[in-house]
This record gives structure tokens, sequence and C-alpha cells, in this order.
């Protein structure tokens, strides 16, 4: 059974589904979208929602929570090397390709990336281009250095 709310953040709306056990799914929602969504608030997405609050403030640095994303045996490995990336620093699509032991696949990690569906719990923001310039986000590019700049800000404090 999925269950599904959408949250005001300082970073937009965010719809957080789960599946009674496990975070299934956190992206962006535009309201005119949020009318179609039957919405039931649970204490797993009160708990997830929480948390994004305490790591949008500088609170929280790792998460805490049971997650099942749906997808590819490729991209789960991916998104499994995201979630090793340290709070407050980066890697690039070669070199998470090469963490996943498969060099010559950074665009398929690309693709992967582009398709993780627990965004910031699982930090795909924290993948860049081969160059270090900002690429892609389904939050946009502003929003993504927004969360890279937060992280850099508190790493600073700690």
């Amino acid at each position: 059974m999925k269950n599904v709310f959408c949250y005001e953040t300082k970073i937009g709306r965010l719809k957080i589904e789960e599946n009674g056990e496990a975070i299934t799914k956190i992206d962006f929602v535009k309201k005119e979208i949020e009318e179609d969504i039957e919405k039931k608030e649970t204490l797993l997405l009160k708990e997830a929602i929480k948390q994004l609050n305490e790591y949008l403030e500088g609170k929280c640095n790792l998460f805490d929570l049971p997650l099942e994303p749906e997808g590819t045996e490729f991209q789960k490995k991916v998104w499994n090397a995201l979630k090793e990336i340290p709070f407050g620093e980066t890697k690039s699509y070669g070199e998470i390709a090469k963490i996943i032991g498969n060099e010559k696949a950074s665009r398929a990690v690309g693709m992967a990336n582009n398709k993780n569906p627990i965004m910031i719990v699982i930090p795909c923001h924290r993948v860049i281009g081969a160059n270090g310039k900002l690429v892609g986000y389904a939050g946009g590019i502003e929003v993504k250095k927004m969360l890279l700049n937060l992280e850099k800000k508190y790493l600073d404090f700690k």
C-alpha cells in the first residue's frame, strides 16, 4: 500500500511516498499536480520530512530512514554508491563509474543519477561533471547549488 504526502520546504514543495515499510520516492511536485494525489500522512512520512527539514537547517548530515527505491540492478548499484559520497563532498559521474567497477559507464551513471527516485536522501546532488561544473538536477541547478553550499557551510562549522 502506497502512502503519499506533500510538504512545503525551504527548497520547494516535496512529495514523499512510502510503501508501508520504507520511503520509495521523494521529488518535487507542482501545486496543480497535487490535486490528483490521494494524501495520507504516516509516521514514516512525518519522520522523513522531519529529517529533511533538519538537513535543510544544517542540524542533520546523515539520514536514518528505511529506503526502497525502485529501479534496475544497475541503477540501484549507482544509487548505493551515491549514498557513500560524504556530506559536503562531490564526485564526478566518471568517479562513480569507477566506484561501481565499470569505469566506461559514466553516461549510464548519469542516466541512473537522473532516475534517482529519492532525491536528497540518496544524494544525487553531490554528483558533478568531470570539469567540476554543476550539471542537471530535478530541482534545477540553483537548488543543486544551494544544497551543495548548505553542506559546505555546515561542514565548515562542524
